[in-house]
Order: C-alpha cells, then structure tokens, then sequence
C-alpha cells in the first residue's frame, strides 16, 4: 500500500503507540484521525503533525458515539487503514482484581474494537483499493502471566478475533493484521501497576513495524507479528 493521501483511524492516539503511529502515517502523506479522550493531547499533536492530523477527542467505549461518528465523519470520502490501538491494563492477582477494573479492560480492550471494527468494515467494503485493520494485542494475548489475568483475557480474545476476521475479509480486499509487542516503554505501564525499566522497546520502532506492515504489496497479507525486546529485565 503507497500510503501517500490514505485515510487512516487511529485510536489511542493521544500518547504512546497511537501518537507515534499517528506520526509515521502522517509523515508518509496519510490523513489521520486520531481519537482519544484527552482532547488537550490531541489538540498539542495536531499542532506538531499540522493539517494532515484530525484530533477526535471521543470515548471509544460509547457505541452511539462511534457509531454516530463514523456516519458523520466519512460521507464523501472512505477510510483505508484502521488502527485499534487503544488498551487498557489493570494488574493483580486474581482475587484483588476489582470488578471495576475487569469490566474496564473488557470494554476498552474488546467491546470498542467491536464497535468501530463493526462500523467501519463496510466502508472498508466499499472502498475499490485494498485496505487494512491492525489491531495491537501484546505478548500477553500469546502467553499467561501470573497478576495479569484479565489483561491477558482481553489480549487473548483479540488475537482470536483478529485471526478470525483475517478469514472473513480477506476476500473483500481488507488485509487484517495482529501486533503482538512485548514491553514498551510508555504511560501504559505506570497506569497499569507496572514499572518501567531500560530494556522495553521504544514506540517509534514499534510504529516502524506497522509503517512496514502497511507498506506490504497488496497481495501480500501479514497476519501476526510479535515483537520481544532482545535482552528481557531478567536477563543476567
């Protein structure tokens, strides 16, 4: 995919991943729209990236909103790439995990992929070029880890929607793709409990990964890539 005047989703876009894949696209001539909550990022992002990047400052777990959106934003004009970026972790073991907390990372993690996937895919249906959906799981939707049950829970059952909807639309020119990185060194660690340390990857290099991705021919469908830093924090 030549990724020059592609109109691209991005959610989570705000910090992190999704600002440094909002960056990449931007940088190779896409029009993003970057959807979040914290429309004061967003608003600072747009400033730095300039008129190519459309902050959207919306709760992605409200299905009338996105819905509602989807309708409003693309009227004259189709999206091609959609980036469901956006996650959410709460750790610790099981029998501390709060409800709340549960309940959080299953609409955030699962519930709103489902709803813009959903709102998006026949777009993506009706746009004549190749087009393509990237959803960012993690490591922990490959392999459990004690204190994070219900984060790997949601990762897991991404990874499993992902494989399935890369057979669904395959056939309607819509390429899906699953990114499952290790530990990257962003804001997602210190809201989740975790800590940061010097052996994460960086987003930059995980954007390149997608800009890679993406940039496939168009007969060529990548469907999972998972990513590890070289030398773990436990390494001796």
């Amino acid at each position: 995919m030549n990724l020059n005047g592609k109109v691209a989703i991005v959610t989570g876009a705000s910090s992190g991943l999704g600002a440094d894949f909002s960056r990449r696209l931007t940088q190779k001539g896409a029009v993003v729209y970057g959807i979040a909550r914290r429309g004061d990022r967003l608003a600072e992002l747009q400033k730095e990236l300039g008129a190519g990047f459309h902050p959207v400052e919306m709760d992605i777990t409200d299905e009338h909103a996105v819905r509602g959106w989807v309708s409003a934003t693309f009227t004259g004009t189709l999206p091609d790439i959609l980036v469901n970026n956006a996650g959410i972790g709460k750790f610790g073991p099981v029998d501390q995990l709060a409800s709340d907390d549960w309940h959080t990372m299953i609409n955030l993690n699962l519930n709103a992929v489902f709803y813009l996937t959903s709102a998006v895919t026949p777009l993506l249906k009706k746009n004549a070029e190749v087009c393509h959906i990237v959803n960012i799981a993690s490591i922990a939707g490959k392999m459990g880890n004690a204190n994070i049950s219900g984060y790997n829970a949601t990762k897991f059952a991404l990874g499993g929607m992902s494989d399935s909807l890369m057979k669904e639309l395959r056939h309607d020119g819509i390429k899906v793709t699953c990114l499952y990185p290790g530990s990257i060194a962003t804001e997602f660690f210190t809201h989740s409990g975790g800590t940061l340390h010097d052996r994460m990857m960086q987003s930059d290099d995980v954007a390149t990964v997608l800009i890679n991705v993406l940039e496939m021919p168009d007969n060529f469908l990548i469907d999972e890539v998972v990513m590890r830093p070289l030398f773990p924090k436990s390494a001796k």
